[in-house]
């Protein structure tokens, strides 16, 4: 067997790595040649954020699972053109962020490869998709962008939990990239929050997602604007297969929306909304149109938006169902699936925050205790009260409604792929106190 320390590349390998120790250690990097770096690649802003700041606990432990070698973190955002944001026709809006996440990858990219000639390893996360999506309705996206360009002083959160940029407001997307060294110095969050608080972006927003009292749905924001990604396209794949025929497929899926669900495939995703960042005035870059005449602002930048003639896409009896009704009637509703199915008795109810229909739940206040058997054995409490929810692990106070099942079966049922009835009278799920409390309970779920 051949001995691979003979090898002439392992031989040039031991000999650089001899000289290489006698020289001095290699200095830190230069956070304005960083910035240099990707400003000359396409990024319209820059910040630098160490892994250890105490903003990104949260984070760090993911990205070390990942990549135990990371020492720094670039933020960078690139500006998207406002005005193509803000048109009505969507195939201009999702052609722009699509064009803007290009330039930002490439920005990535360009970076880690001067870094590597240079030595230092560094990693490129995709600015939106691909993700790890093995990890569905878990963390698919390697890195939170939105916190790491907070820390990294490129903007504060707005109400509708989009970063806004001190210049460019709410008109940027992130990328990031993770490097294997220290920097000189790193850059401070910013001090003041850029958001307005003008509620424009709950004034606009289709599905009511964004409360004027700060509250967000993010399920009902997922269901319309992603329609024709992630679980979208699930529900889409399984109406296909439902269907009896072409007959019954039109039945269920209307040819534009076919035509539409190819047109992201092919060219790349489209949105349904993303009325929240278009009629944002926040940033120095966009305020001034606001500023000088706010009712001209609202009726070419805000009103087109809101009266466009659309569909939403709503879940059946959500909030965002109510809301469409109420305040657009000239939009067409259509109830639809979101391919959002829970893993385990444990994702259920954790996901149960997001996924509660406040509005559904005006009036109602109750205790319900849930005792799972089976694969899962777990007990929790549930308590609505006020148009809120906590959901904690164990039975805590007095329940009104006692929900005894098994975990395999309780599952089947929000799979919808047996009914809660026919498990109730086979005894697999057993109910105690007020159907009327426990119908309602799933009224604030849809």
């Amino acid at each position: 067997m051949t001995n691979q320390n003979d090898h002439p590349t392992v031989k040039r390998y031991q000999e650089r790595k001899v000289s290489n120790a006698v020289q001095a250690p290699i200095p830190r990097l230069s956070a304005l040649e960083l910035r240099e770096m990707c400003l000359a690649n396409g990024a319209d802003d820059v910040g630098i954020v160490e892994i250890d700041r105490p903003s990104l606990a949260g984070e760090k432990e993911d990205i070390l699972a990942l990549f135990p070698w990371a020492k720094s973190l670039v933020s960078f955002v690139g500006r998207i053109n406002r005005e193509n944001l803000r048109s009505p026709a969507r195939s201009i809006a999702s052609l722009e962020l699509q064009q803007t996440e290009e330039r930002l990858n490439h920005t990535a990219q360009a970076l880690a490869s001067a870094l590597e000639r240079k030595g230092i390893r560094a990693v490129t996360p995709a600015v939106g998709f691909p993700m790890e999506t093995d990890q569905w309705l878990g963390k698919m996206h390697v890195v939170s962008h939105k916190p790491v360009a907070v820390a990294a002083g490129l903007g504060m959160m707005g109400l509708h939990r989009n970063v806004i940029h001190p210049v460019f407001g709410s008109f940027v997307l992130l990328n990031t990239v993770l490097i294997d060294a220290e920097v000189d110095e790193y850059s401070s969050p910013l001090d003041y929050n850029p958001c307005l608080d003008c509620k424009l972006c709950a004034a606009t927003c289709p599905t009511g997602a964004i409360g004027r009292d700060g509250v967000f749905n993010a399920i009902n924001c997922l269901t319309h604007t992603y329609r024709e990604l992630i679980g979208g396209f699930t529900d889409w794949v399984e109406n296909v297969a439902d269907s009896k025929n072409s007959v019954d497929y039109r039945r269920r899926v209307s040819d534009a929306e076919t035509v539409s669900r190819w047109q992201s495939l092919a060219c790349g995703p489209c949105y349904k909304s993303v009325y929240c960042m278009a009629v944002c005035p926040a940033g120095d870059e966009v305020i001034p149109q606001y500023l000088v005449d706010k009712k001209k602002f609202i009726e070419v930048v805000v009103k087109p938006l809101q009266q466009k003639t659309e569909t939403v896409y709503v879940l059946p009896g959500s909030d965002a169902e109510s809301h469409v009704l109420r305040t657009f009637p000239h939009k067409k509703v259509k109830q639809v699936g979101n391919g959002i199915r829970v893993p385990s008795v444990a994702a259920f109810l954790e996901s149960m925050p997001r996924a509660f229909q406040r509005h559904s739940s005006a009036g109602l206040a109750a205790t319900y205790h849930f005792s799972f058997s089976g694969i899962e054995q777990i007990e929790a409490t549930v308590l609505i009260k006020d148009k809120t929810i906590s959901v904690q692990r164990g039975h805590a106070g007095i329940p009104d409604v006692r929900v005894n099942a098994d975990a395999k079966t309780w599952l089947r049922v929000l799979h919808k792929e047996t009914s809660i009835i026919k498990e109730i009278i086979f005894r697999r799920i057993r109910v105690k106190g007020p159907i009327k409390l426990f119908k309602a309970f799933g009224r604030c779920f849809s």
